[in-house]
């Protein structure tokens, strides 16, 4: 049975106009590619794609990013930290498990899962680094999944659930175009007209994913774990499988 935490959208952003900006310099450096945490060394099912020639130029490429937006972004992601933001708000240990196994759960193939447990691992390493501390009931939902030790350190830091969800979005947007940049390939400056124009889709991707109902969570992307599969065989990656 799926567990609901009854409550609306949580929002913290501090009234006081120094905590605030502290709050969005935090998030930067939360989604900044220099973060250690390895995200730049995964392509999640792209260089696959790349290889089978289904994406060979930037209009396959912005329909593939748009797709992965509008499914597994909204239905799945964004509603899943939307909950692991309450939970550890309100110190729902049970809640905070529960999502995270449920996230780990939806990934499609072995290399998507080793990457949500890889990446969990590292920022939960290096989170009490930067003043982030979580206690023992948490320990094990932290190294489930990246979005739990990520809706923490956003809790922690007073960033509200939308800019999370908004930085967190845009962190997945970078990495992919990233990728795309050395794959395709692209030229930069096709690279950043790519995510200029995906950006725009994810303002409404957060407020469709945020307000979600339980039972509405779920996404299929076929393809990706297709892409996803096939690549953890690929002869030769530049990208971790």
């Amino acid at each position: 049975m799926l567990m609901t935490i009854h409550m609306e959208i949580l929002t913290i952003i501090p009234t006081d106009s120094k905590t605030n900006s502290l709050a969005y310099l935090r998030l930067m450096q939360l989604v900044s590619p220099s973060l250690p945490i390895g995200g730049f060394t995964y392509s999640q099912g792209l260089e696959y794609a790349v290889e089978c020639g289904w994406i060979k130029d930037v209009s396959a490429l912005e329909d593939w990013l748009e797709g992965l937006l509008a499914d597994s972004m909204t239905y799945l992601d964004l509603p899943i930290l939307r909950r692991l933001y309450e939970a550890i708000t309100l110190k729902e240990n049970e809640a905070l498990m529960y999502w995270s196994d449920y996230l780990l759960a939806s990934r499609e193939s072995r290399e998507l899962r080793q990457e949500e447990v890889n990446r969990a691992k590292a920022l939960t390493i290096l989170l009490p680094n930067l003043g982030v501390s979580y206690d023992d009931e948490m320990a094990n939902a932290m190294n489930i999944t990246q979005l739990t030790p990520f809706a923490l350190a956003a809790v922690t830091w007073g960033i509200s659930l939308h800019d999370t969800a908004l930085g967190y979005a845009w962190s997945w947007l970078e990495n992919q175009v990233a990728a795309a940049i050395k794959l395709v390939p692209l030229g930069q400056t096709q690279g950043q007209q790519v995510q200029l124009r995906i950006a725009e889709k994810i303002p409404q991707a957060i407020e469709v994913g945020l307000l979600l109902d339980d039972e509405d969570i779920g996404a299929c992307a076929p393809a990706l774990g297709i892409l996803s599969g096939r690549h953890e065989t690929q002869y030769s990656r530049l990208f971790r499988s």
